[in-house]
């Protein structure tokens, strides 16, 4: 969902400074909830702006451009070593020790596929009764 424009917020906020205006009356001229009314006036008092947050860029990744260059070079060297033998092989090359799940996870960003074996066809012999 979108978050209403910086200018809408402004125009809230000044129509809800207006002396008698109530947050009902101002989200009806508005065409917004009660709650965004005074969602707004309360940012305006909290930090002085009616502007709207914006998206916080959530945790630093623990693997960064060397890890997966090395990590990479590992499964070129050893294509079929498990998330284990990887952490420890990234360990004793100095990167960071991570999780299997956050080793996994990068395997998976790097596009290498952990499945070595083609899926067998169905076999012929097998009757359908």
């Amino acid at each position: 969902m979108q978050a209403y424009s910086d200018d809408l917020r402004e125009r809230v906020a000044a129509a809800y400074a207006v002396a008698g205006a109530t947050s009902a009356h101002v989200a009806a001229r508005f065409q917004v909830s009660a709650s965004f009314v005074r969602k707004v006036r309360r940012q305006q008092k909290q930090r002085g702006t009616t502007a709207s947050q914006r998206g916080r860029p959530g945790p630093a990744p623990c693997l960064l451009a060397p890890a997966l260059r090395e990590l990479s070079a590992c499964l070129v060297q050893q294509p079929d070593a498990t998330l284990d033998e990887l952490c420890i092989w990234l360990a004793a090359l100095g990167q960071p020790a991570v999780s299997r799940a956050t080793l996994g996870r990068a395997v998976v960003g790097l596009d290498w596929r952990r499945k070595k074996k083609a899926p067998m066809p169905p076999s012929a012999t097998r009757s359908g009764s």
